[in-house]
């Protein structure tokens, strides 16, 4: 535990001084505006800028998502702001120093002078003119258009999104955690495109900026050169343009690096893997492409005067890549399948079901034989379960209980036709059907006869007949009750469930109705439960009341009743005998129609 908190603190002690290092540099960079510095401590921020920036173009290369770099423009703006502050500290060095030595404004400047310029000042400016034009034209403004459209578009795309999530956390696909994370991605997302259209803006500013003090450095420093320091013509212009262009590079190499950063950060706006992982795995997708390029490099070392060397070894790495790309595609293939095949086959083997299985048993089962699986096939046309749903439905209406989730399972141990019914794994009742036939009785015994297999209907014991589909409507027509076997089975386990409410009223169950009225009746519930009477003594009334099929729907009426009663006996048939005139009225209505 104490390793646990001293870590934590660590870590915020570490948040803490990287916001102060933070503050202190951009304080610094601000104060480069103002403030002349050495040439060995310019030659120092300049190395510190181009890491910057290579470390910036690398981090941004390995992300898998954009947002995973979601500080991308707050740095942006820091370097952009850290590079025309070192601009304006070399200007200074170059015009104030820049007739004394060709090292003036630091050795990074005179070297990367001196690599590119190779004596002729005239290749460094064109060189120069070059990464500007590249940098402002090209890259510039097509990460600026792409983070643009990319800031529309993901703004457009807000209401939906949140639509989107708000209905997989109504429909319970995702939890409120989960929903409140993703509205804050999607928060973070809007507002990370917004701010890289807006930094997009400074780094174009920058590379102009970088432009006019080249500018200004050129001309202002041989005017100066010339003017005050009594140099030719030809030696103001050798010695400042060597160090205008050496200035010029050091700051756009940088600006180039970070300008390229941010165009392949929001051209991966939608990619999900690093941009190297990208970029490989979907040309490697398409080795038929590969084939083709690496064929037209070898017919372009087939022309005249073309060297052969680096088009044949474009050929064959394009041709090599293509090669090995097909083959792992279809060894991914083929491991592919038989992964696939080991799962189908491993799905195949009957499941061992847990000896812990065993013990559970089932308060509600309909047992089918196979040849009526088909009324449990929706498919096919089967209505089984609709029905016994609608049944469960009309019992909670009627009785005021809930039946138990009935578990409909084949038995191929029944005969083809046959069906079970089992409480708590006993057999409560039986019968076969024929499940391409109807069966029709006659409810009146006054029927005329009809053709047709003899058979006992299995819920109440009636002569009944197995009749064809085609006879429905003679049979209807002459006073005959016809039913499918989905109805016949529905119509017994009805009788069967309303013969046994009272044992399937357990203690659980008999909790869950309490608490199905506890937000109406919270203070009856408390006053009577369990001070006066236990959960155990209200089951027995339900239970009693049940037996005679009488509803305990009015559950608020038996507890006041049971609240009045309780004050003079504790016998449980006493009590539902009061129960039962409090619900007189109930009674006699549900039997009027009888």
């Amino acid at each position: 535990m104490t390793t646990k908190n001293f870590d934590i603190n660590g870590l915020v002690n570490a948040a803490k001084q990287s916001e102060i290092v933070l503050a202190l540099g951009v304080i610094f960079i601000l104060t480069l505006l103002f403030v002349p510095i050495p040439a060995g401590m310019l030659d120092f921020m300049f190395t510190i800028n181009i890491t910057t920036g290579v470390v910036v173009l690398l981090t941004v290369l390995f992300v898998d998502k954009a947002m995973e770099f979601s500080a991308f423009p707050m740095l942006l703006l820091i370097t952009t702001m850290l590079r025309l502050s070192l601009n304006v500290a070399s200007t200074r060095l170059i015009l104030s120093k820049g007739h004394e030595t060709e090292a003036a404004a630091g050795k990074i400047i005179e070297t990367f002078g001196e690599l590119v310029m190779g004596g002729q000042f005239i290749i460094g400016l064109i060189i120069f003119l070059i990464l500007v034009i590249v940098n402002f034209v090209v890259i510039t403004k097509g990460s600026g258009r792409i983070a643009e459209v990319a800031a529309r578009f993901t703004l457009d795309s807000l209401p939906g999104k949140q639509m989107a999530i708000d209905a997989d956390l109504n429909a319970g696909l995702i939890t409120e955690d989960q929903a409140r994370e993703r509205r804050s991605d999607l928060e973070q997302e809007t507002g990370f495109f917004g701010a890289m259209d807006g930094a997009s803006k400074f780094v174009r500013g920058d590379a102009i900026a970088g432009l006019i003090i080249t500018a200004l450095n050129i001309t202002v420093g041989m005017g100066i050169g010339i003017v005050t320091h009594d140099m030719s013509a030809g030696e103001a212009a050798d010695r400042y343009m060597l160090l205008t262009v050496g200035d010029g590079l050091v700051a756009q190499i940088p600006a180039l690096i970070i300008s390229t950063s941010a165009g392949i950060l929001v051209a991966k706006s939608g990619a999900k893997v690093s941009a190297g992982e990208a970029i490989f795995s979907q040309i490697a997708d398409n080795p038929k492409s590969l084939y083709v390029a690496a064929g037209l490099m070898f017919f372009l070392s087939l022309l005249p005067n073309m060297p052969i060397l680096p088009f044949w070894f474009m050929a064959g790495a394009l041709g090599g890549f293509a090669y090995y790309s097909q083959n792992q595609s279809a060894q991914e293939a083929v491991q592919e399948q038989m992964q696939a095949d080991e799962e189908k086959a491993e799905n195949a083997k009957p499941k061992e079901e847990p000896i812990a299985s065993i013990l559970h048993i089932d308060t509600l089962r309909l047992e089918l034989g196979y040849g009526l699986l088909t009324l449990i096939d929706e498919a096919k046309g089967g209505k089984l379960t609709e029905q016994i749903k609608a049944m469960r439905r009309q019992m909670a209406r009627d009785m005021g209980f809930v039946v138990p989730s009935i578990r409909i399972q084949d038995n191929m141990q029944l005969d083809s036709g046959g069906y079970q019914i089992t409480i708590k794994d006993i057999k409560a009742g039986s019968g076969t059907l024929h499940p391409t036939k109807l069966m029709a009785m006659d409810p009146t015994g006054s029927a005329p006869p009809m053709e047709g297999e003899e058979t006992i209907e299995p819920t109440f014991g009636l002569p009944a007949k197995w009749i064809d589909e085609s006879k429905r409507e003679e049979a209807g027509f002459n006073g005959y009750t016809v039913v499918d076997c989905a109805t016949v089975i529905t119509t017994h386990l009805t009788e069967i469930v309303k013969d046994n409410l009272a044992e399937l009223l357990t203690r659980n169950e008999t909790e869950k109705l309490l608490e199905e009225i506890r937000h109406e009746h919270d203070k009856l519930i408390d006053d009577l439960i369990p001070n006066s009477i236990t959960i155990s003594m209200l089951q027995k009334v339900l239970q009693n009341l049940l037996s005679e099929r009488i509803s305990i729907r009015d559950l608020p009426t038996i507890l006041e009743s049971l609240s009045d009663g309780i004050q003079t006996t504790r016998n449980i048939t006493q009590l539902t005998e009061m129960v039962r005139q409090r619900l007189s009225r109930q009674i006699c209505t549900s039997h009027q129609d009888h």
